[in-house]
């Protein structure tokens, strides 16, 4: 977590708190990036991660930050993409459960491995992927809990756009995102933990 880091995290940050669409939904969006930024201050010291969990976790809080200050149902970027493919809907915010499930995988992965809380490569890999497919599950959870108490900031947050699966397939999208990590960066990620 260098200078260059916390720049784009601030920078990115800032830009997206300035007139967001919707000042509520900007602060729920935004939320977990400012806790990951803590939690990274917090243990950079006594607990570095990897340059590689570094990087996925910024683009994450980007993810996050962009979604925040459109709503994940009007990122422009998102309609580009829906224009190209003829999508009938915004799909940015499946790009965000598919981050929701890729870098907790990493995340999950490096704790388990420096940890040494379980040796077994397969059921490291299985419980890594239960494990983010219940953050999922959970975020939906809360997703739920501020629709029934902010009926105001309710459709902006959950983005379903109308789609009844909206739920079901951003699960399905962070399953794809952890299990999509943990094959691709496997190999990369072991590098790095061996210079630790």
């Amino acid at each position: 977590m260098n200078l260059i880091w916390q720049g784009l995290f601030w920078l990115v940050l800032i830009w997206s708190g300035w007139q967001p669409f919707d000042r509520a939904t900007w602060l729920l969006e935004v939320f977990p990036a400012l806790a990951a930024w803590a939690v990274l201050l917090a243990t950079r010291q006594r607990f570095p991660l990897t340059p590689l969990l570094y990087v996925l976790i910024l683009l994450h809080c980007i993810i996050l930050m962009i979604g925040g200050k459109y709503t994940y149902a009007l990122v422009p970027a998102g309609d580009w993409v829906s224009e190209l493919f003829g999508w009938s809907r915004n799909n940015y915010d499946k790009l965000g459960h598919l981050a929701q499930g890729f870098v907790p995988a990493m995340v999950a992965r490096e704790l388990f491995i420096r940890l040494d809380v379980v040796a077994s490569k397969g059921w490291r890999f299985a419980l890594i992927t239960l494990s983010v497919l219940g953050i999922s599950a959970a975020y939906e959870l809360i997703e739920w809990w501020v629709a029934l108490l902010s009926e105001e900031a309710a459709e902006s947050f959950l983005g379903t756009q109308g789609y009844v699966w909206d739920t079901q397939s951003d699960m399905f999208m962070a399953l794809i995102g952890a299990v999509t990590a943990l094959l691709l960066l496997g190999k990369f990620h072991d590098r790095q933990l061996a210079r630790r």
